[in-house]
């Protein structure tokens, strides 16, 4: 049966994810129980893995993208002594070595530090990378050798929490496309031992904490109005709370709901791709911004309520 078009009004849920369901099973659980079609997620979950989705409902769809520039912080167990054929429980395991009993903390933490910053990362090999059009874990399932090249990722930071040998409990902030699987496999090479993820919990994606998040099994008995009440959805302008934004006058609203540019008005409303600007009226969102030529350029314009 078709859902309903005329559900909840746009926002942004934060749910916190349990292990087992896949990221789309969850997108699909939010459409059954708000009743609207359009929900999309801002940053996959492994299966395996639990934590914070930001789910963006209706029109904040076209939010997405914007979210997607926010750091993700994540609680990760590192196994050592075992490599996996997907980086994580769910993997066969591929190599096996003893090594991990020489490792101590302060070796552990050496390591950890070496990967901060600007990095080169292989992807998985079972992940949704595109490998001639095709997602590499599918070829990789089918038995297809899948070769990936490094790309750029970032890591802003990589700190031991606790070390219980052989399992490592790490607390790391990355960039978006940074994989956290990658990093177990990479830092169990470094040290000359192997290793894999056991857990991984993302714990926030920017301001956004999964201390605020609804867990996924309320959404099995709360109704579309009391999700919406609920202090886990944020409305468009508080989900881009953390942009800077600009109130608009009266002829403004007009140009901006056209997709028309309006003069910048000062050097702290001069955003960038990696910086955009939220232009609001009445301190709801508007539209999203880009600076261009000592202009407002908006490039994501909400549908008029």
């Amino acid at each position: 049966m078709a859902l309903p078009t005329d559900g909840p009004p746009a926002g942004v849920l934060l749910v916190d994810k349990p292990a087992g369901p896949t990221s789309h099973d969850v997108v699909a659980r939010a459409r059954k129980a708000l009743g609207v079609r359009r929900v999309g997620h801002a940053g996959t979950l492994d299966p395996f893995a639990t934590g914070l989705l930001l789910l963006c409902v209706g029109p904040a769809t076209r939010l997405v993208r914007y979210l997607h520039l926010l750091d993700k912080r994540y609680a990760a167990t590192l196994r050592l002594g075992q490599e996996t054929s997907t980086h994580d429980p769910e993997g066969e395991p591929v190599a096996r070595s003893e090594a991990w009993r020489d490792v101590d903390a302060g070796r552990l933490r050496e390591v950890l530090r070496a990967f901060e910053g600007e990095i080169e990362q292989v992807p998985p090999v079972y992940s949704a990378v595109r490998v001639g059009g095709a997602r590499a874990h599918r070829l990789a399932r089918s038995g297809t050798d899948v070769e990936l090249e490094a790309r750029p990722a970032r890591v802003a930071s990589l700190r031991l929490a606790s070390f219980q040998p052989p399992d490592a409990e790490v607390e790391a902030v990355v960039g978006t496309g940074t994989y956290v699987r990658a990093l177990a496999r990479d830092v169990g090479r470094a040290l000359g031992c192997g290793a894999h993820l056991v857990a991984l919990r993302r714990t926030a994606i920017g301001p956004f904490e999964v201390a605020d998040a609804l867990p996924l099994e309320s959404l099995r008995r709360l109704d579309s109005g009391e999700v919406t009440a609920s202090p886990s959805w944020c409305p468009p302008a508080r989900a881009l709370d953390w942009l800077p934004s600009r109130e608009l006058s009266a002829g403004e609203l007009e140009r901006v709901r056209h997709g028309a540019a309006i003069p910048a008005g000062g050097a702290e409303y001069e955003g960038t791709p990696d910086r955009p600007v939220a232009l609001l009226a009445g301190g709801e969102l508007v539209a999203v911004a880009e600076a261009a030529g000592g202009n407002l350029q908006p490039r994501t314009v909400l549908p008029d309520a």
